[in-house]
């Protein structure tokens, strides 16, 4: 579809809130459980009720200078859910739960968007260590000092920052080495093809590496497969994300179950896998 028609479809979903937060696991693999979760939005406007992909609507909304209210609509729901105590389960450990919100290159580049951030934050009494910010690597590259003093001034507030995409842009190096973070988010081009790929498992084994010579953790993205979970820990990165630890829900994962379906299903994989070495 060309993007004209949707100019006047965003507007609309935008007056209306016709968009819908869904939360996507992220797992330590460390333990298996549930470390945090990422927000993710979907278009909420179809007769039929079918919810639309971000990749058919966010190049529009980008286009056409919508994306930054969208990213504030975002933002503003998801500080509102981290302030309701019954909404968001803890994490491991009875940790406050936290959840991860991506801000695009026009939000990065606004000077005005740490203040609104910060006024967000305390309307609704929450903690900043609970929120992660993720930046990608396209908006990073598009403005570098501005997109350096933007994660300088996320930390400042006391939340956390996530580098997202990373390797999707011929500047990757140069994104890592200037911007600060706590996580880094391995693009899902280097994970999904990690068993049969040597160069990805050299690629994904030196990222884990240098990331923790820095003091940052990894996050596999797009881990379709639970078999490539050994694989992962056995590269040093820190936690995956995929459709094989959970799909993007409408609500999040409440109390232990938060953990525990993950960690049964690796552990019934890890005794299959032990149970086939013996035949």
């Amino acid at each position: 579809m060309h993007q004209r028609p949707w100019l006047a479809r965003l507007r609309r979903a935008l007056a209306e809130d016709r968009f819908a937060l869904h939360y996507q696991p992220i797992v330590a693999l460390r333990d298996q459980h549930v470390s945090h979760h990422e927000a993710l939005v979907r278009l909420d406007d179809e007769p039929s009720g079918r919810l639309v992909a971000p990749r058919c609507f966010l190049p529009a909304a980008e286009r056409y200078g919508l994306i930054r209210e969208l990213d504030r609509r975002v933002l503003d729901r998801v500080v509102a859910l981290l302030g309701d105590p019954v909404a968001v389960p803890p994490a491991a450990g009875e940790a406050p739960g936290r959840i991860a919100v991506n801000l695009s290159a026009l939000s990065v580049a606004d000077p005005r968007m740490l203040g609104y951030l910060e006024r967000r934050l305390v309307l609704h009494g929450v903690e900043p260590e609970r929120l992660i910010v993720e930046v990608t690597e396209t908006a990073s590259i598009t403005d570098m000092p501005r997109a350096r003093a933007f994660c300088a001034g996320v930390q400042r507030l006391g939340c956390t920052v996530a580098l997202d995409d990373f390797g999707t842009g011929l500047g990757s190096l140069q994104y890592l080495k200037h911007l600060p973070f706590r996580y880094l988010k391995i693009d899902g081009e280097f994970v999904r093809g990690l068993a049969r790929s040597r160069s990805d498992q050299l690629l994904v084994k030196a990222l884990a590496d240098v990331v923790r010579g820095m003091g940052g953790e990894t996050i596999a993205e797009f881990v379709s497969d639970l078999s490539l979970l050994p694989l992962l820990a056995e590269f040093g990165v820190d936690y995956a994300q995929g459709y094989a630890l959970g799909a993007p829900r409408p609500e999040l994962a409440a109390g232990p179950l938060a953990g525990a379906r993950p960690a049964l299903r690796i552990a019934r994989l890890r005794a299959g896998s032990r149970r086939a070495s013996r035949r």
